[in-house]
């Protein structure tokens, strides 16, 4: 068995193409969604991040401003931005770029956000109604990783999943997702023990822990979905979480690095952005 590559990089490339033409009736309407994202310093990863993410933005029509900030910003001036960009109407998503300076309480920063607005599903209200399974903007890697799964044509329902790694970020709320979707839900990090024998019973397994080639071969039963969000960078060559030459001799659906998980995030990003415009102005769906 060779198993299915799950593009994430053509999968994005027709859930844009279906929001361009969401942001165009929108703007026909006079619309504008509209995405402001604060940056705080030179992180060079960050500032990669943060153009990949105005590229998209035009690309599908939706205006976007980078706030460049000195990494000297007190909290209280950055606070005052926000609280700017939460009263602006022509600001219908906002998102702070993390890592944060030390000096910065990074979860006052992301409280302060107007949970209509957070767009990166962060704010403990976002956290709160995603648990209960209420409406909310869903956080982007997590959501996109659930979209993935579904577009392979693969039901989740009923399956035995088993998630590596408890970040807030993506451990945490894609075992939330999934549970939504009804699978069964195991939680694995890097307490677990037998962490092979884990895997091996696993129908979905996604590896989100930063620890290149974790999952190999042996690890995964026949036929699994194979979910890799690890992003490892390995002599200037990104590395997954996943040992992808000897996973895809057994898996049935695998994801790549780069090209797999990546491309899905900022694509869930401008969809609720493009959704939070619909909200904010009382636009039916």
């Amino acid at each position: 068995m060779t198993a299915t590559i799950i593009k994430g990089k053509e999968v994005a490339v027709e859930i844009r193409a279906a929001l361009k033409e969401e942001v165009q009736q929108l703007r026909d309407q006079q619309i504008i969604p509209g995405l402001s994202v604060i940056l705080v310093g030179e992180n060079p990863a960050s500032q990669s991040y943060v153009k990949a993410k105005a590229r998209a933005c035009e690309e599908i029509g939706v205006a976007s401003e980078v706030l460049k900030r000195e990494v000297s910003i007190t909290q209280e001036e950055l606070l005052a931005d926000i609280q700017a960009l939460n009263e602006n109407p022509n600001v219908h998503g906002i998102l702070v770029q993390l890592p944060l300076p030390k000096h910065i309480d990074e979860k006052a920063v992301l409280n302060a956000i107007d949970p209509k607005k957070d767009v990166d599903g962060f704010h403990p209200i976002s956290v709160g109604n995603m648990v209960i399974g209420d409406e909310c903007y869903l956080p982007c890697t997590p959501h996109g990783i659930i979209e993935l799964i579904k577009r392979s044509g693969e039901t989740i329902e009923g399956k035995h999943a088993v998630v590596v790694g408890r970040s807030n970020i993506v451990g945490k709320p894609v075992a939330m997702l999934l549970l939504q979707e009804h699978a069964t839900v195991t939680i694995a990090h890097s307490r677990t023990k037998n962490l092979s024998v884990l895997l091996k019973e696993a129908d979905i397994i996604v590896a989100a822990v930063g620890k290149p080639r974790l999952v190999t071969a042996e690890d995964v039963k026949e036929g699994a979905i194979v979910i890799d969000v690890g992003n490892t960078s390995e002599n200037g060559k990104l590395v997954g979480d996943v040992d992808f030459d000897s996973v895809k001799e057994v898996a049935g659906y695998l994801t790549p690095v780069p090209g797999g998980v990546g491309p899905m995030t900022i694509t869930m990003l401008l969809k609720n952005t493009v959704e939070a415009a619909k909200v904010i102005h009382h636009v039916s769906k």
